[in-house]
């Protein structure tokens, strides 16, 4: 007797100290949850759930945490065991009906949603369940229309880690990659960085993969979503899990430029709402749009298209939402701008197959349409992050079954059989003054250096019509480059963003389209004065700003074309302020600019720096702020010419 109750005590301390250590699990599970740290909460969940401690809590809470480090798929069986369990939690028949559309299971997961709209309470989420209802029969229209895309696993690029968002820089794609090190609590894996990946003019990779920068990539926060200007030398991109800020709001945009052969320590951009998650950045093809992803507070649903506009300094301000037609009460992110003006981006809100769909909007007439880019670009996982490296064909970022990691990056081809074809040309003209009537007349003998990037692709010598002509390709920027003895070489830039015409307005299989450039050169002659337009600077300041260096890199060109010549950078001001501040002011703005190209390797001794201050005003009684900037200006004059 003495021994069976031994026994039985020992049995019921045994099981005590089971379900002391099931709820301390559950309760450190409970505290990595608050923290945002989800892997480690799921694995402090399941040592729970493996001693059958509170099942309907417990297998809600694993549920919610693969939702909420995007991994909902993995979510399904533990939402279904949450309802087996006999769950009271509102929300976890409404996302256990998200979570069987992100496998595929359609029906099934529409008999969840209409459930959830006569039994749920959340005004919000029942909201949203009738429009998946309203979304689900459509899915079938998808799965049936045909495409022509062609879909490729970059193998050599991705890995085990994630590999997503890809974006073009010149000869590279520069991709968000889990590579480092130091472990991100919240899915177990590596943080974020960017990642330089070379690639080949036949568009396969090289297999060297490097970190992009160090000035970049820091070793506990997340960084991703890199989008590019068509010179590659501004770079928008994404960073979060900083410390700044508590929560998911922590992540915003940041501005880094291209300088002295490094990447400059990134600035936090000013449309970053503090109180928001803002990402996804993308510029559109002439840079004067910024494109991104915020869930700030007059979003029509979680996630929402804003766009920011360019004002005259380059600065961005005026934030908009993108409206009914594009956000939807879900979530829509990962904005793309292809050069003819089409606007590509993900959602889960729209019909789709799953998560996140790929979808492209086109503006005709003033309407706008959003449609699924379709199978194989789309599958019931995320398909996000497009980027175009030409008219047909690019690459784009998923998850879906059967690649090497959790995202994966996919190049894909679209060979639509009637796709027509258009082939554009620039066809340009070099001219000069008249010394004596001032007139413009052509300028014939010239020799062009037609040149993409620092290759050169083309080279002629004008007859005496001036005239030059080459072909051109869609998204690519061109250099030309104009010599004649006795006139200074002139350079001038063409880029075929944003020029490119769409496939539905073409009539024609093949249609022969011819833009027109004119590049006037100057007769060479000492004491000539030129205004460098556009090189602002901020009030009372000497520093040279980000759309200064723009105008300074074409001096810096412009010397480094014209080798025998020497100049002085003259500096002047407006009126408002002391005539002796002006002075000093113009000098220090004038010794800040030849820096600049000093540092860009012009030689010291071709340049004069000179501040004249408010002694030569262009307009002397200036009343409006376009009468100050036109005083308030750089020139350089010309002080010799050497022998060439």
């Amino acid at each position: 007797m003495n021994k069976l109750l031994i026994g039985a005590l020992c049995m019921l301390v045994l099981l005590s100290m089971s379900c002391n250590s099931a709820l301390q699990s559950f309760k450190k599970g409970e505290k990595r949850f608050k923290a945002g740290e989800y892997q480690v909460a799921i694995e402090n969940y399941e040592k729970a759930k493996a001693k059958n401690f509170a099942p309907a809590r417990v297998n809600s809470a694993i549920a919610a945490s693969y939702r909420l480090s995007n991994r909902i798929e993995k979510a399904a069986p533990y939402y279904q065991q949450a309802i087996a369990a006999g769950s009271k939690e509102d929300s976890v028949q409404f996302y256990y009906a998200y979570a069987l559309k992100s496998q595929g299971k359609y029906k099934e997961a529409a008999d969840q949603f209409e459930q959830y709209n006569k039994t749920g309470k959340n005004l919000k989420n029942k909201a949203l369940a009738r429009k998946e209802i309203e979304n689900l029969p459509k899915v079938q229209q998808i799965l049936d229309e045909k495409t022509f895309y062609e879909i490729e696993n970059l193998s050599l690029l991705n890995t085990t880690a994630s590999e997503y968002s890809p974006a073009l820089q010149n000869e590279n794609l520069i991709f968000s990659s889990s590579r480092k090190e130091k472990v991100y609590k919240a899915t177990g894996t590596g943080f974020d960085g960017l990642y330089t990946y070379t690639l080949k003019s036949d568009s396969a990779g090289s297999n060297e993969i490097k970190p992009f920068s160090d000035k970049i990539n820091l070793e506990n926060v997340n960084e991703a979503s890199p989008t590019f200007s068509k010179d590659g030398k501004t770079m928008i991109f994404a960073r979060g899990n900083t410390g700044k800020k508590k929560g998911s709001q922590d992540v915003d945009l940041y501005i880094s430029r291209f300088k002295d052969n490094q990447w400059t320590e990134p600035e936090l951009l000013s449309v970053s709402d503090p109180e928001a998650w803002d990402a996804c950045p993308a510029l559109s093809t002439d840079g004067k749009t910024l494109y991104f992803a915020s869930n700030r507070k007059n979003s029509l649903g979680g996630i929402d298209l804003y766009r920011a506009t360019a004002d005259g300094s380059g600065r961005f301000g005026r934030v908009t939402n993108m409206g009914a037609e594009i956000n939807t009460a879900g979530n829509e992110m990962f904005p793309y701008v292809s050069d003819d003006g089409r606007l590509f981006f993900s959602s889960d809100g729209h019909p789709g197959l799953g998560r996140l769909d790929l979808f492209v909007a086109n503006r005709k007439e003033g309407v706008i349409t959003v449609k699924n880019m379709g199978v194989p670009m789309n599958s019931t996982s995320d398909d996000f992050g497009i980027v175009f490296k030409d008219a047909l064909a690019g690459y784009f970022s998923s998850d879906r079954e059967g690649g090497k990691g959790n995202d994966d990056i996919y190049s894909f081809m679209d060979k639509t059989p009637d796709y027509k074809i258009v082939n554009y040309f620039l066809a340009g003209i070099t001219v000069t003054r008249d010394p004596q009537s001032k007139e413009e007349v052509i300028l014939g003998n010239t020799k062009i250096r037609f040149m993409e990037g620092n290759k050169i692709i083309g080279e002629t010598t004008t007859a005496e019509d001036g005239a030059f002509k080459f072909k051109v390709q869609e998204s690519k920027n061109y250099t030309i480059i104009a010599e004649k003895s006795t006139y200074f070489t002139r350079r001038e830039f063409f880029s075929m963003s944003g020029r490119t015409i769409p496939q539905e307005l073409l009539i024609k299989p093949v249609t022969d389209t011819t833009f027109n450039i004119k590049v006037p050169l100057d007769k060479e002659e000492v004491n000539k004065v030129f205004v460098v337009d556009n090189i602002y600077y901020d009030l009372d300041q000497d520093k040279i700003r980000a759309d200064a260096a723009e105008e300074l890199d074409k001096l810096v060109d412009f010397l480094k074309d014209n080798p025998t010549i020497k100049i002085e950078l003259g500096s002047h001001t407006d009126v408002r302020a002391a005539d002796a501040y002006n002075m000093d002011l113009s000098q220090r703005r004038a010794n800040s600019a030849v820096k600049y190209l000093i540092d860009n390797g012009i030689q010291a001794s071709r340049i004069t720096a000179k501040g004249y201050g408010e002694t030569r005003l262009i307009v002397q009684d200036a009343q409006t702020e376009e009468d100050h900037q036109r005083n308030r200006r750089t020139e350089i004059k010309i002080l010799e010419i050497g022998t060439r």
